[in-house]
């Protein structure tokens, strides 16, 4: 096991596989199935090559047009995706809050309580099993890491409170149908979502003594009796929403800009009986605000923040920062400056459109360098989702690779900070992750996940599994499409023969799971 260790911890140190020419045809449709989805099963990379490349690549900027119907059938039972929130809240959120308070006067018991809380988490796991069925089964691959990417870009942490039983349809009404057309529809939906409302505290944000109505009073002194004193201002959405979704930290805002854009933005809330949106104009700040340069005269409403919105999604600092986002996560952890130049320039000309914003990346000379070949770590979700594409793995249970991914650090709807998961390498590369990921691959390999099935022996020819040298030739080429180094093939056939004493045959066909686990730890699978 330390020559499996020293081998993955290479990774650490490498730079990755640049080839020193043009990208060949197999590698454009390697470096394709990549970047712009999960990774090939086997038999991809040839009919990618078959039909073209940027017919393949036409196909995924339009994934309504792909069938997905198996996909489809299995979402179909998984019992809470259909769920609108108000049935979600009704089902899961007040029985919860009910068994709560009832032990908490005395009136209820323990076990109700835990079965509460345990059937609340099956919107989740429902998410959860969803988001890894749609990534490692779906011909739709780029439109599931382009949902990756917004997600993280919007992100909502589900342990936060009321958010898990929100989150289905921010999912599913938010960021799905908008994550292909204007992003000022996608970021006027996330603004004007239950979910994002309550992760960054827009909820309850309310304006200030001075600016309240006595409407607005009544109601705080019989809601919420702790806002009376302190005003009931909250900034964190209207600092995110200019620091991280839009015109980004250096985008020329200032604190003062915050505080008004936070005023804007009150009234901004949730019904909490059907847990949708509503604006409540007794909550509003009514007085007199400037934003960015743009004033509001006293008496405004909903429509003050909207109009900030759409001013903020038109801005060239938030084109840029959007062209940044998607360039670090398709091309390079530090994307050349005219190459977002040129995205940025995209987005602005053609009013936000998201698909022809990553369409520009896409075509760029810039995505099809060499040198940004293997150039950039997989993510654990990219890793983890890769290996069963990679071994054609069927998920019976999803669960096991969700635990997974929540040991590698990734757990899906668990990133806390506003933030969400890094696109860049140095957030994933440590020696304990890395480890994790070599169990991960063996586990798989060897049919050690319960729920995950993967026969690695199908995946190359008969006679090629009959001597050690040709097997792990062959697996490579099933696996990585033929790229391991030398050095990796020599540390892989030497594990192999190292496991067998002198006195016994050096080959045992058995072994093939073990080499399939060390080419899926190697670090050029790791890379893509």
């Amino acid at each position: 096991m330390k020559r499996a260790f020293a081998l993955v911890a290479s990774l650490l140190l490498l730079v990755g596989a640049t080839p020193d020419h043009k990208l060949t045809n197999r590698q454009r449709a390697l470096h394709a199935l990549n970047r712009l989805g999960f990774g090939p099963r086997p038999g991809d990379v040839d009919r990618v090559m078959k039909d073209g490349v940027d017919v393949w690549i036409d196909q995924q900027l339009h994934p309504e047009r792909i069938p997905d119907r198996a996909v489809e059938a299995r979402l179909k039972t998984l019992p809470t995706l259909q769920l609108a929130n108000a049935d979600i809240m009704d089902k899961y959120y007040r029985p919860l809050v009910q068994a709560r308070r009832a032990r908490k006067e005395g009136e209820g018991d323990q076990v109700a309580l835990k079965k509460m809380n345990q059937e609340s988490r099956e919107i989740v796991r429902d998410l959860v099993a969803q988001r890894i069925i749609r990534a490692a089964e779906s011909d739709r691959q780029l439109n599931e890491v382009k949902f990756d990417i917004w997600f993280n870009h919007f992100n909502v942490f589900a342990g936060k409170g009321i958010d898990r039983f929100l989150l289905t349809s921010y999912e599913r009404e938010t960021l799905r149908p908008r994550m292909w057309g204007r992003f000022e529809d996608l970021l006027m939906g996330t603004a004007k979502s239950p979910a994002m409302l309550f992760y960054l505290d827009n909820a309850r944000s309310v304006s200030a003594p001075e600016n309240r109505s006595q409407v607005a009073e009544r109601m705080i002194e019989r809601r919420r009796p702790d806002m009376k004193k302190q005003g009931g201002l909250n900034e964190n959405y209207a600092r995110e929403i200019m620091e991280l979704h839009t015109l980004g930290v250096d985008g020329g805002y200032t604190q003062k800009d915050v505080t008004e854009l936070a005023r804007v933005l009150t009234g901004w809330t949730i019904d909490q009986r059907t847990g949708t949106f509503i604006f409540r104009p007794a909550l509003h700040d009514a007085g007199e605000k400037t934003v960015l340069g743009v004033h509001f005269r006293a008496g405004g409403g909903m429509e003050e923040g909207e109009k900030m919105i759409r001013l903020l999604a038109h801005q060239p600092a938030t084109a840029r920062h959007i062209a940044t986002k998607l360039a670090q996560r398709l091309v390079a952890d530090d994307p050349p400056k005219a190459l977002v130049d040129r995205v940025a320039k995209k987005f602005l000309d053609t009013d936000g459109d998201l698909r022809e914003t990553v369409k520009a990346v896409i075509d760029s000379p810039e995505f099809w360098d060499p040198s940004v070949y293997r150039g950039k770590v997989k993510s654990p979700f990219e890793y983890v989702i890769s290996a069963i594409r990679a071994t054609n793995a069927t998920l019976d249970d999803p669960m096991p690779i969700a635990r997974g991914l929540q040991q590698a650090g990734e757990p899906l709807y668990g990133a806390q900070p506003p933030t969400g998961y890094s696109d860049k390498s140095e957030a994933w590369v440590n020696t304990g992750a890395l480890m994790m990921r070599l169990n991960f691959a063996l586990g798989l390999a060897a049919n050690k996940l319960p729920g995950v099935h993967a026969d690695v022996v199908t995946l190359i020819p008969a006679d090629a599994a009959s001597e050690a040298e040709r097997s792990v030739d062959a697996l490579a080429a099933a696996l990585t499409g033929d790229e391991l180094t030398a050095e990796t093939r020599k540390t892989i056939k030497a594990r192999i023969l190292d496991r067998k004493s002198p006195t016994e045959d050096p080959w045992d066909n058995s072994q093939l799971p073990m080499i399939a686990g060390l080419i899926l730890g190697s670090p050029e699978f790791q890379r893509q």
